[in-house]
This record gives C-alpha cells, structure tokens and sequence, in this order.
C-alpha cells in the first residue's frame, strides 16, 4: 500500500505560481511512477506530468510544457508539481497518483491515489 498526500493548493493570479507535494509512504517507491492529474468541474480527470522515482525521468501534457515541472525528493519522500505562468484553465482539483512499473497517462492504469487539493487561477 501506498498512501498519498497532496498539499499547496491555493488561489492565485494568472501568470502566477503555486508549488504542489505529494508526501508518499508505506512503502519504498523503486520502480513507481508517481503522477499528478487534475479535474476540473464538469470535466474528466486529466493527466499532466509523471516521473519515474528511481530514474527521474519525465512526462508531461502538452499544454503544461514549459510551464510546469515534476520533481521528487528521495529523502523527503515526496514528489512536487512547480507550476508557473497559470492560466485560468489550470484552474482544478490536482490528484496525485502512483503505479508501480507504467509509464501512463491513463489514470485507471493508476493504482493509489491522494485526496486532491484545489487550484484556482483567477484572470
């Protein structure tokens, strides 16, 4: 088991940033992706970036390159989300996710999940 907790959403003006975490436990990440989706209201939860915990590498939506970046801090156990440049339609409630072993952008491929925290950009 994997448990997942988001933290650092907030509101904030377009073209402003905000920092998400993902605070992991129960079990050693080697090998997990850890994703972050959204949803916003009325819509399907979206992928937005992903990073392998052992290698580090990364993937993101198109609309979020250059503008957001996935992180992860082995000793802290935590994975991060630096947003910058907001937009309005970044506005959402943001999961963080973990898999062991896929490199997905299909949340149902997904096994563990946070709670969500809120991020809304006001224009």
């Amino acid at each position: 088991q994997v448990q997942l907790v988001e933290s650092g959403g907030g509101l904030v003006q377009a073209g402003g940033s905000l920092r998400l975490s993902c605070a992991a436990s129960g079990r050693t990440l080697r090998g997990y992706y850890l994703g972050w989706f959204r949803q916003a209201l009325g819509k399907e939860r979206e992928f937005v970036a992903s990073i392998n915990w052992s290698s580090a590498s990364t993937n993101y939506r198109d609309s979020v390159k250059g503008r957001f970046t996935i992180s992860r801090d082995n000793a802290k156990n935590t994975v991060y989300l630096q947003m910058s440049s907001l937009k309005p339609e970044d506005t959402a409630v943001y999961y963080c996710a973990a898999n062991f072993f896929l490199n997905s952008d299909r949340d149902y491929e997904y096994d563990y999940w946070g709670q969500g925290t809120q991020v809304t950009v006001s224009s």
